[in-house]
Formats: structure tokens, C-alpha cells, sequence
């Protein structure tokens, strides 16, 4: 999943959804200069990722991508997630997408001084084109890929997948469909487990909930 679907699984908690959006960023030996939270933040990114690479529905929706994408199916998987959530956004929240990213950007901003310093000259572009909004339409959707494909090694495999997603529309929505809510579970139940929803850094506007059904 990106960006999108990773804030949203934290974003009751200000510490853990930096932590969560930086935390491919970080390598461990880096982890103890960060305050408690963001640690914990991207131990669950990590764990989340775990999770999803493993999950069977998941897993079959990459064999759809593949032909076309080859070993970027995961990059492009990753961004039609999002995409796929934004079309299901309602189910899942009960506050606006466009509320959500708007909290969400204020949330990173303020947080900027904790941020590697890629991600610190990264985040006021994506603040101002938007990239949480844009997974909405397919403009977005090959806006992204084509920004991935200037970190890429093969960047022709990331041509196509606003192609793809119309192409197995129905059976990737049908499959996340399925998956997020089991992803949202284990979250909830890692943080149960852990108390990591009782760290701190808590943010937002206080009126975003997610819907359990």
C-alpha cells in the first residue's frame, strides 16, 4: 500500500502516522534518535508491509499485474491500492477524503523537523500537488507512476497501470475490498496488543473515525 493507506491505519495517532509515513525511510541503526512513538510508528509500517506482501488476496492480485509489469507489480499494486481506497473511501471513514488529506498534511508539516531529509524536501511538493487526492482519478494514478519511474531501474514496467486498472478493475476492487478491512484488523489488534495507541502524539482534529463495517 502507499502513502494513503498507510496514514489512514494510523492516523488516530499523530506519533505512529509519522512514524508509519517515514518509515521506509529510516534504517534501524537511526530508529533510537526518534521519539517513542515514531519508533513504534515504523515498527508497524514494517509490520503492515509484512502482512500485505503475505496476504493471499494480495498475493493473486499481483499475479494479475505481472505479465505487465513484471517485478514492479508490487510498486503498481501499491499505487492502485490507493487508488482503490479513495473509491471506497466512504465505506471505510466516516470524514471527507478531502478533510482527511488536509489534517493529514497539516499533521506532516508540523512533524517536518522529524522527517529524513529527502522526505523534507519531498513533502511541500507532495503538499502542493497533492498527492493524496490524486489517487481519485486516473490522471493521478499515471502522474504517480510516472514520478516512480524516475527511481526506477526498469521504468518501462510502470507504463500501463492506469491500463491495468481499468483492464482487472473488478477483480482488484473485489479483492481489496476483502483485504483492507482484514488489514485494519490486525492493526487494531496490534495496537491492542502493544498499547501503541497509548503513546502520545496524538493529532488531527479529533472527528476522524474509522467505520468497522
Amino acid at each position: 500500500m502507499n502513502f494513503l493507506a498507510h496514514l489512514f491505519l494510523t492516523h488516530d495517532n499523530e506519533g505512529l502516522s509519522i512514524g508509519n509515513f517515514i518509515g521506509d525511510y529510516v534504517r534501524n541503526r537511526e530508529l533510537p534518535s526518534y521519539p517513542e512513538a515514531v519508533q513504534r510508528g515504523v515498527w508497524l509500517h514494517r509490520r503492515i508491509d509484512t502482512y500485505t506482501d503475505n496476504h493471499p488476496l494480495v498475493r493473486e492480485s499481483l499475479q494479475l499485474l505481472r505479465p505487465a509489469h513484471g517485478k514492479y507489480a508490487g510498486v503498481v499494486w501499491d499505487v492502485l491500492s490507493d487508488a482503490l481506497l479513495s473509491h471506497r473511501w466512504e465505506r471505510f471513514c466516516d470524514q471527507p477524503l478531502r478533510e482527511f488529506t488536509s489534517d493529514m498534511y497539516r499533521i506532516l508539516e508540523r512533524n517536518l523537523h522529524l522527517m529524513p531529509e529527502g522526505l523534507q524536501r519531498r513533502l511541500p511538493l507532495m503538499i502542493a500537488d497533492d498527492w493524496l487526492m490524486q489517487y481519485q482519478h486516473e490522471h493521478g494514478i499515471a502522474f504517480t507512476l510516472s514520478r516512480l519511474q524516475r527511481m526506477a531501474s526498469r521504468p518501462e514496467f510502470l507504463e500501463g497501470g492506469v491500463e491495468s486498472l481499468r483492464q482487472h478493475y473488478a477483480e482488484l476492487e473485489r479483492r481489496f475490498a476483502a483485504f483492507f478491512p482484514e488489514v485494519i484488523e490486525y492493526v487494531t489488534g496490534l495496537l491492542g496488543e502493544t498499547s501503541l495507541g497509548n503513546t502520545g502524539f496524538h493529532g488531527g482534529n479529533g472527528d476522524t473515525r474509522r467505520k468497522t463495517s
